[in-house]
């Protein structure tokens, strides 16, 4: 075995890293992101809240207009949808108040 295969051997080594390290470094990363995307989150909020105070969308209209766009972002494929919500209806017991 030659120094070279050596070396990476114990590079190898010391580079594994526990479960704990992983999920610290993956916290870590995650709050980053969060915290570089909340400029963006208030932006959202305040596009919203804008449309609401000038009464351009109701509060309804702008939730159905995000699930439209969603619908539409995901390639959604609607009569599949409608007929899985037709199939689901009266079987699956909903709230009106939980949404």
């Amino acid at each position: 075995m030659s120094n070279r295969n050596q070396i990476v051997m114990v590079a190898e080594v010391s580079e594994e890293k526990s479960t704990e390290q992983h999920m610290v470094e993956y916290i870590q990363s995650l709050q980053a992101i969060e915290e570089a995307m909340e400029p963006f989150k208030e932006q959202k909020r305040e596009l919203k809240e804008n449309y609401k105070e000038n009464a351009w969308l109701s509060k309804e209209e702008l939730s159905m207009a995000v699930k439209a766009y969603r619908l539409i972002k995901n390639d959604t494929d609607l009569s599949a949808l409608i007929d899985m919500c037709n199939s689901l209806r009266g079987k699956v017991k909903v709230n009106p108040d939980e949404s």
